[in-house]
């Protein structure tokens, strides 16, 4: 194979590994830490779940993953317990959104 065709085959490849992803994934940091900078953004602590321990509760996750009803067991650091239909079931409380009491 000729050096030409080479280079037509594999130049578009490294331009978009060397040159387009990275820049993606600075834009994408960027609107992150634009979302995050916004007004009226409060990140959810343990103590404004906990006064939620007992009941039962809808916990959406939003994109990150599925929405999980069941009643609130136990608070531990960043960690939730939730006993649902299914059992029992651990989230992260950095990757919940928002509750609903039923």
């Amino acid at each position: 194979m000729s050096p030409s065709i080479w280079i037509a085959i594999y130049l578009p490849l490294l331009i978009t590994l060397i040159i387009i992803i990275p820049q993606q994934q600075e834009i994408q940091k960027a609107v992150l830490l634009k979302i995050k900078k916004r007004k009226g953004v409060i990140t959810m602590t343990n103590e404004m779940i906990k006064k939620y321990i007992g009941l039962k509760c809808k916990l959406s996750t939003g994109t990150y993953g599925t929405n999980i009803v069941g009643t609130i067991l136990e608070i531990n650091e960043n960690w939730i317990e939730v006993e649902t239909r299914k059992g029992k079931e651990l989230i992260n409380a950095d990757f919940v959104q928002n509750i609903k009491v039923k």
